[in-house]
């Protein structure tokens, strides 16, 4: 049985590599050639959590499961907030041949899978890009938008005004286009044409009232049914695209509070980005009209991405 470890990982799976993987995985998810189940999630204590994510790539190919411990602000300095592993079995044999490293996996797919959802709905001429966070994802997702849109400056938000200074310093150093630190959520938006929101919070950092018409926004931190990154006036005002319609009913954060506070019902989700991709359903429909990607990630992009890996020799 192999092992891939986070160095390799890291070293093979370029943006290059994984965005045509993922997009792939979303059409095939969407058009329900895929087998899987809704991720099993243990509360362990206040900000940590442990998930099971079980699925297939389809009726005779390779299948899995993803473990992940998701331990947010890790107190070990260089340690993922996401650790595990997605292991792969060969779909002849029904033989484990594959062990990966899930961290890495999910910082690279869960980017370029918000990659592959700005392509298609953020506007063609869309070039700047407001990061709301300043950890892990927010660097992979400043890597991989950058791989599909032509970034000519970014600003980034977070609690910590010298983290976010040395992000900024950091990031345009790799970008090669300006990274400001903004002083609020509200400035860093307010001439973004792609959002993306990559934070920790449990409470809304984001207000609808502050993001501009024409604006794309990937929804990307809050992976369960309790912490929400924006308010639910943004869900109700945007066109609300997901990568998993059961998943959001289910876990979708965001989605459930406007919800339940009366604001939509389960029709404002207009599709699934898979069906976007495919063409069955109409992605941005107007210069002005606000889109967002609610994303939680599905098991079908980590086993794709790791068996491209396994079934790639070096």
């Amino acid at each position: 049985m192999r092992f891939i470890d986070r160095e390799e990982v890291a070293r093979r799976l370029t943006y290059e590599m994984c965005i045509p993987i993922v997009r792939r995985a979303m059409i095939a998810f969407s058009a329900g050639e895929t087998r899987q189940l809704l991720r099993s999630i243990i509360p362990l204590s206040e900000g940590r959590i442990f998930g099971v994510m079980p699925g297939a790539m389809g009726a005779h190919a390779p299948f899995g499961a993803k473990l992940i411990s998701i331990f947010q602000d890790n107190p070990h300095r260089g340690t993922q907030s996401h650790q595990g592993l997605v292991i792969l079995f060969d779909p002849q044999s029904g033989a484990p041949v594959c062990a990966v490293h899930a961290g890495e996996i999910t910082a690279i797919r869960t980017a370029a899978a918000s990659a592959v959802a700005t392509d298609a709905l953020a506007r063609k001429d869309a070039h700047r890009l407001a990061l709301l966070g300043y950890g892990e994802q927010a660097k992979t997702h400043a890597r991989a938008i950058s791989k599909i849109r032509k970034i000519e400056s970014a600003v980034v938000w977070g609690r910590s005004p010298e983290r976010a200074e040395k992000f900024a310093r950091s990031m345009q150093a790799e970008l090669g286009a300006p990274v400001k630190p903004a002083g609020s959520v509200k400035e860093a938006v307010a001439d973004a044409d792609i959002v993306c929101t990559v934070t920790s919070a449990s409470e809304p950092i984001l207000n609808g009232e502050w993001v501009r018409p024409g604006t794309h926004l990937n929804v990307v931190g809050s992976g369960y049914a309790e912490p929400a990154e924006v308010d639910s006036h943004l869900v109700a005002n945007s066109r609300f695209i997901v990568d998993s319609r059961e998943g959001v009913l289910a876990q979708g954060a965001e989605f459930l509070r406007a919800k339940q506070a009366g604001l939509v019902n389960d029709d404002h989700i207009v599709g699934e980005i898979g069906q976007v991709l495919a063409g069955a359903i109409e992605g941005r429909r107007s210069a002005d009209e606000i889109t967002v990607y609610k994303s939680l990630g599905h098991v079908v992009q980590d086993l794709a991405t790791a068996w491209a890996l396994y079934a790639q020799k070096e």
